[in-house]
């Protein structure tokens, strides 16, 4: 079965997300971005979301973790929750 690892940051607003891709493209550090600005209890873990295999979270999230490139800030990604932004850092 296929897992991968990824961490998030999720936010309310486009604009907000927009704002800290920006951020962390000027070399922000992901994890203190995540524990400061996202909404989701993973941010005590810097935005760390574990283990993740096909069917655990929303389609839009599964389609970056799974397909998209390693070790690159994705997004603003919009799901019902909020927008987010993704870096996958282990796939198997």
């Amino acid at each position: 079965m296929r897992s991968a690892m990824a961490k998030h940051i999720l936010v309310k607003t486009k604009p907000e997300a927009e704002n800290l891709k920006s951020r962390l493209d000027k070399g922000e550090d992901f994890g203190t971005l995540a524990r400061k600005y996202s909404t989701c209890p993973s941010k005590k873990r810097d935005g760390d979301l574990g283990e993740i295999y096909p069917g655990q979270l929303v389609k839009a999230i599964e389609n970056v973790i799974f397909k998209k490139p390693l070790s690159k800030v994705h997004g603003p990604i919009k799901s019902r929750f909020g927008y987010h932004l993704v870096v996958v850092y282990f796939r198997s």
